[in-house]
């Protein structure tokens, strides 16, 4: 190698070990960023959050375009309970810090965008995150090096031409590119992102909102009050997050157009696949609404409309014959996979992977190992299934995911407890009625409880991504070897959905033996003798988050999901648990468990870890009697009196020692 040869060559060397490292980088201070970032700063962890903006939540400052959040705030819920007011808490991230809690920073049940702002800038400073602000990175790309724990590091690249190198990427850039329409005329079409939301701008107008999520029906309500009609078009039905159970869908906030449809006050919506459409701008600025291959017959189609075909030509009654001023595109947004390099292969090209990432349940790239997505963006998970894509539930993903690299990294195995088998009743019914995440993201994080050899006692783990269960000892450091149950929670499985009528007569289920025809959401037990294999879950029934068990157990839907009814959810429960496990799960007096041991060669548990290690044994009147009808105690009481009868006071000393032992 020559002296030039040897100079780059030192150049490239002194480049690369002159980029920062760290084990952990996160892409994004929004909520989820934060989220992990907390995470790593209380487990110690070497780590950096790369933030473009010059504070957190920059999203927040942008939208929602009319500052109105649709995630509740509900700040009194009757219980001081923390972990259950947070199923109510939709914006509050985890921390130990009671002072961060948002319902410290709004009084509204629906709060302001500024607000988020506000939270979000508070909780990094609060935790001392380490966040490198105003540092945009414009390109990610792979290291190869034989030294990395994956073969390889990630190489984040900033605006100024700053290297980093990490270990593992966290991305959290949530979904920030919206959502075009490609059709002819297309250019004539305003986007949500810059549309104009002073309501005096749209006075007297006729304004075609094409969409049918809450962004469209959130820039309807901002501007039906002046307009002279509202019509709203889109390829699929509106779909209601009370038919639906989905975060995501229209909430009724923001629906008012349904009843000014309905009611015939001249706004409306439409069903049309967007992409047979054109659009087409008259002499007099008017737009005009006509199909696609009308354009096409014509020679050139950027002639006006004035001599264009309109669908009215061939139909007079065409809905959508009247001219609009304004139209506007409500679509949505899609991930930014731009400043990744292929090599990370993060999207395989599918119509569902132009907006979200393909990741695993455990939110690990299906390309590159040591790549997580978080936050919204790790919503391909649970797609119109769950709550992964906000807030209220992405806190607990995001928990999860930190979960599994400190097992991985750090040799930390999956937080857990160790109770006796005699708590597992209690242990349940207190998760089911207590915990957010399992009651948040339902169908996909569940509890897991590991049973110890001869049932004798169990280990519990809180949520873990049920998809992956058939990976669990890999993935968490535990054992599940001698059985193990599921605790999920779910809705029935045909309730819900933009077709049916969920409010319908007799909707709910009351009896115990109708539990497993339960139509909201409520705790479902599954028993497994073995760990499910890889194919035990690919081969799942369909529509069952987990392969057929053993043995399962619906607990009765409640109206208050408050499942602690003596009968109706505890007494059922804990009889599936003897049955699953043989054996008698209750609590006995002592007295009971000294008659146990007379008549029975195996002992209930509660007496097994009681009356057999000397606790809870006491000295009763039925009980003595007990002892003297067996022949095992002497009638002391008999003795007692008769030394009364001859003054023997020495003996009834004696004989109050014994019964203090006893």
């Amino acid at each position: 190698m020559g002296p030039l040869g040897l100079l780059l060559a030192l150049a490239l060397h002194l480049a690369v070990c002159s980029r920062p490292h760290r084990d952990y980088c996160v892409l994004g201070a929004g909520p989820a960023g934060l989220q992990m970032a907390a995470l790593l700063h209380r487990a110690g962890r070497d780590y950096a959050v790369f933030e473009r903006e010059s504070a957190p939540g920059s999203f927040f400052t942008r939208y929602p375009r009319h500052r109105k959040l649709i995630s509740i705030n509900k700040r009194y819920t009757g219980k001081a309970n923390a972990e259950f007011n947070l199923r109510h808490d939709w914006n509050s991230l985890l921390s130990e810090d009671p002072q961060l809690l948002f319902r410290h920073y709004s009084r509204a049940y629906f709060p302001d965008a500024s607000d988020m702002v506000h939270y979000l800038g508070d909780f990094a400073k609060r935790l001392g995150l380490r966040v490198q602000y105003n540092t945009n990175i414009t390109h990610v790309t792979l290291d190869k090096d034989s030294q990395a724990w994956n073969g390889h590091y990630f190489i984040l690249t900033d605006q100024n031409g700053q290297a980093y190198q990490c270990s593992v990427l966290l991305v959290a850039t949530g979904l920030s590119i919206p959502k075009l329409v490609d059709f002819p005329g297309s250019e004539h079409v305003e986007g949500y992102e810059s549309v104009s939301v002073d309501p005096e701008d749209f006075v007297g107008q006729n304004v075609l909102i094409l969409g049918r999520g809450n962004s469209a029906f959130e820039t309807a309500e901002n501007i039906m009050g002046v307009t002279n009609f509202v019509h709203m078009l889109s390829r699929s039905r509106v779909r209601l997050s009370w038919a639906t159970h989905y975060v995501g869908d229209v909430r009724a906030i923001n629906n008012g157009l349904l009843d000014t449809y309905q009611l015939k006050s001249l706004d409306g919506l439409l069903e049309s696949d967007l992409e047979y459409l054109a659009l087409v701008k008259d002499s007099e600025g008017k737009l005009h609404i006509t199909l696609k291959f009308f354009l096409e017959e014509e020679s050139n189609s950027s002639q006006s409309a004035d001599s264009i075909p309109l669908p009215q030509d061939d139909n007079d009654n065409f809905a959508l014959r009247v001219a609009y001023d304004r139209v506007i595109r409500c679509l949505g947004w899609k991930f930014d996979f731009s400043i990744f390099n292929q090599s990370l292969r993060l999207s395989s090209g599918t119509e569902f992977s132009k907006k979200y990432p393909l990741i695993r349940a455990s939110y690990e790239s299906k390309g590159s190992r040591g790549l997580f997505i978080l936050g919204t963006a790790s919503h391909s998970v649970d797609y119109r299934k769950s709550a992964g894509g906000f807030i209220h539930g992405f806190r607990y993903t995001v928990r999860a995911v930190h979960r599994l690299l400190e097992h991985r990294h750090h040799g930390i195995a999956w937080p857990s407890t160790e109770h006796p088998i005699t708590q597992l009743t209690s242990s349940i019914i207190r998760r089911v009625n207590e915990a957010s995440g399992l009651y948040q993201m339902f169908s996909v994080l569940a509890d897991v409880i590991l049973l110890k050899e001869n049932a004798t006692s169990f280990e519990y783990l809180e949520e873990f991504p049920m998809q992956m269960l058939a990976q669990l000892e890999m993935l968490t450091g535990r054992t599940a070897r001698h059985g193990l149950f599921v605790i999920n929670m779910e809705y029935g499985r045909n309730f819900s959905g933009p077709e049916k009528d969920v409010f319908y007569y007799d909707r709910s289920v009351a009896h115990v033996e109708d539990a497993w025809r339960s139509n909201f959401l409520h705790p479902v037990i599954y028993y497994y003798r073995h760990l499910p294999t890889e194919q035990d879950m690919r081969f799942r029934p369909a529509q069952w988050p987990l392969p057929r068990p053993v043995a399962i157990h619906h607990i009765v839907e409640d109206f208050l999901t408050d499942w602690t009814a003596p009968v109706g959810h505890i007494l059922p429960l804990r009889r599936f648990l003897e049955n699953c496990l043989d054996t008698d799960l209750r609590s006995f007096y002592a007295e009971s468990c000294f008659l146990f041991t007379l008549t029975r060669q195996k002992l209930p548990p509660f007496c097994q870890h009681g009356y057999l290690k000397m606790q809870g044994l006491s000295s009763t009147k039925s009980l003595r009697q007990h002892g003297v009808e067996s022949r095992l105690l002497q009638d002391y009481e008999a003795i007692e009196d008769s030394s009364r009868c001859l003054g023997d006071q020495p003996l009834t000393q004696s004989l109050d020692s014994n019964k203090e032992e006893l």
